[in-house]
């Protein structure tokens, strides 16, 4: 066994994975736009974007210098009483694509902890207001991440079942979809009623990690719309959603509402630097806009608005605003409806459904659950052509690198119709 990954199996502990019967992991040693190579020269094509993150693609220039420079003038500084110019880019940077009602950027580390921010907010508002409003609803489904206030608010399940004893409690609705959703939106009303709702969270139209579930944007147009009348302090999940991936710069840019509270991560640096960001509306700032030291948001990371990850992000945003952002997007969304049509009445799919640059297949192989034993078989497919696709269960979706060529798009195609026919 190589030394390198002999270390790796005695002592590294892998994310969402086993300790025991999985295949070895790919030892990678570089990787450049759509593609991760091996030590041995191999490549494999990123079909996911490493877990969503790497938008641009792998090594980009552009990035890679800014962290450079950033690096070498200044790598961090303590955030409490102090600020720096990557900071302040960044923020007039996010605030001119969110909404008007967006006024601060609060930054933590990750996904998770964005969320676990905007929870907090929503919770401490009414706290510094003087209302009990305890109450929290989310989405059947829904996965907002692992620290304990993002586990409270997803679905509870396979994940979380040790620590469900710790969690506080939430109310639950369906996934709204044309069927139901005159029962979703009744459910819906009945709750916020009772005057004690603190929150509604929820995955703009695209739940990820449920199996890129998806729902329309008139139905969570309603609900957003509900909750706000009566008072209810929305707050949108854009960890996954955010920068481009459905075809609009923020999935709730489809939306006329504009929630209360953003939770902004992996795009947001390219997939260069880990970083969270949080954003709160005018209405949220104003409970602590005060100098009374009780009304304090009393949260923060050592790395809290970090200058090189600010780099990284102020990078990533300035390739956001190029043409080419814009035409990558539309070229990939158009790449994905034709493959949709070509394959959507294959016999071993139950289903396809597509938003912007993502696309998920559901297949005929049992119950639909991120459990279904289906899933290694299905991994290791795509990675003995050299594809990384890692699916949901049974569910296959492809999420590419915006700077994927048609050409490659194509041989994740063609491998999924391999695949497809290969099913008995």
């Amino acid at each position: 066994m190589n030394e390198l990954l002999k270390t790796d199996r005695e002592n590294i502990w892998h994310p969402f994975t086993p300790l025991r019967g999985q295949a070895e992991p790919q030892l990678i040693e570089r990787a450049k736009g759509v593609w991760l190579y091996r030590t041995d020269g191999s490549k494999i094509l990123d079909g996911v974007s490493s877990w969503w993150v790497s938008m641009h693609g792998h090594g980009n220039e552009h990035i890679a210098r800014a962290v450079g420079h950033q690096v070498a003038e200044m790598e961090h500084v303590i955030f409490a009483g102090f600020t720096h110019r990557p900071a302040i880019n960044l923020t007039a940077n996010l605030l001119s694509v969110l909404p008007e009602n967006q006024q601060k950027v609060f930054f933590s580390d990750n996904g998770s902890t964005s969320v676990e921010v905007g929870i907090k907010m929503a919770f401490q508002y009414w706290h510094n207001k003087g209302v009990e409003r305890r109450k929290v609803i989310a989405i059947d489904g829904a996965y907002h991440g692992d620290t304990f206030g993002s586990m409270a608010v997803g679905e509870r399940g396979s994940f979380n079942i040790p620590f469900e004893p710790y969690l506080f409690p939430v109310e639950f609705i369906p996934l709204p979809n044309e069927e139901n959703k005159r029962e979703v939106i009744a459910q819906f009303k009945a709750l916020v009623a009772g005057g004690d709702v603190s929150s509604f969270i929820f995955e703009p139209l695209v739940q990820g990690s449920a199996g890129m579930r998806m729902y329309p944007a008139e139905i969570l147009e309603e609900l957003v719309s509900i909750a706000q009348e009566a008072g209810v302090i929305c707050i949108a999940d854009e960890v996954m959603t955010g920068f481009g991936r459905t075809g609009k710069m923020f999935a709730t840019d489809y939306l006329d509402a504009n929630p209360d509270i953003f939770c902004l991560s992996k795009g947001l640096t390219g997939g260069t630097m880990p970083m969270g960001i949080t954003t709160a509306s005018s209405k949220i700032v104003e409970a602590f806009d005060t100098d009374d030291i009780y009304k304090t948001f009393f949260h923060g990371h050592s790395y809290t608005g970090n200058p090189v990850a600010c780099a990284a992000a102020n990078a990533s945003f300035e390739l956001t605003q190029q043409p080419i952002f814009k035409e990558n997007t539309t070229r990939i969304m158009e790449q994905h409806e034709e493959f949709k049509a070509h394959i959507q009445g294959h016999e071993k799919l139950k289903g396809v459904r597509n938003l912007g640059t993502i696309i998920a297949m559901e297949l005929d192989l049992g119950t639909t659950s991120y459990m279904n034993k289906s899933r290694n078989a299905i991994y290791g497919f795509f990675m003995e052509r050299g594809i990384l696709l890692r699916p949901l269960g049974n569910i296959i979706y492809i999420l590419p690198p915006f700077i994927i060529s048609n050409d490659e798009l194509k041989m994740i195609y063609t491998a999924i119709e391999e695949l497809l026919d290969s099913l008995e």
